[in-house]
């Protein structure tokens, strides 16, 4: 560890590392904490400009879309453009040379995220995706993927073959999570060792919901986060950012 890491937050370091390296199934979840280190505002921000009068959390609701459909377009075409230049950070980086390690020690080593960006890919890891990807869109009524090219600043409505309005493939307010992603995450929750919850509330349900699965099988929780939870389930909490830690654990891990 550097000279530069508080005493006690090395100690946790060494904690968790010790209880990793002898885990043979990890499960990683990730929050908007891990984005938000690249620039990507979480919906905790209040929206600016054009938007300062609308809340984040109504753009991205069922009710928002079939009672302003143009409205709700517009909004995610231009969280789209917030979001297009902004690149991985260390903590995607350290990610993705982490499941790399555990393939080449035999481990399991499962990522599942709340976040909708592409970082986690750029930066080397495979991700299931509970809450959808903002780049892809599909049809709200059919479900249909629609894969034809839209630019960023296209603020037009899209309609698919069947007549239904195009919407970003996210999981919004009053919606179900993808069976695939929710999957993923459920059966390596299910089977870990131990869970690391990384840039995370653990507020938002249903994946925040996985915390308490993990503990309830006997796994040990970690806690990556400036600003700790308090969630009663986590065993050992690293109370600083994900892209400060995550390189650190992975460094000692090798």
């Amino acid at each position: 560890m550097t000279t530069t890491t508080p005493p006690s937050l090395e100690v946790a370091l060494y904690k968790a590392t010790d209880v990793i390296k002898y885990a043979q199934n990890i499960a990683i979840l990730t929050g908007a904490g891990v984005s938000a280190e690249s620039g990507i505002s979480t919906f905790r921000d209040k929206l600016t400009g054009l938007w300062q009068q609308y809340q984040a959390e109504y753009l991205v609701s069922i009710q928002a879309f079939e009672n302003e459909p143009a409205l709700v377009w517009q909004w995610h075409q231009w969280w789209r453009g917030q979001i297009a230049d902004k690149q991985p950070n260390p903590a995607h980086f350290a990610l993705g040379e982490w499941q790399a390690l555990a393939k080449q020690q035999g481990k399991t080593w499962t990522l599942f995220s709340q976040n909708v960006d592409n970082l986690h890919e750029q930066g080397g890891a495979t991700v299931a995706k509970l809450h959808g990807d903002l780049a892809k869109n599909r049809c709200h009524d059919c479900g249909k993927p629609y894969t034809k090219a839209i630019a960023i600043t296209d603020t037009e409505l899209k309609h698919c073959e069947c007549g239904g309005l195009i919407r970003p493939d996210i999981v919004w307010f009053g919606e179900m999570l993808p069976q695939d992603a929710w999957q993923t995450a459920e059966t390596a929750t299910l089977n870990c060792d131990v869970l690391v919850s990384i840039g995370t509330s653990s507020v938002v349900y249903p994946a925040a919901g996985l915390i308490d699965l993990a503990k309830q099988q006997g796994a040990t929780v970690i806690e990556i986060n400036p600003n700790p939870t308090q969630t009663p389930e986590v065993d050992i909490v690293l109370p600083d950012n994900a892209g400060k830690i995550l390189p650190l654990l992975v460094k000692a891990l090798k």
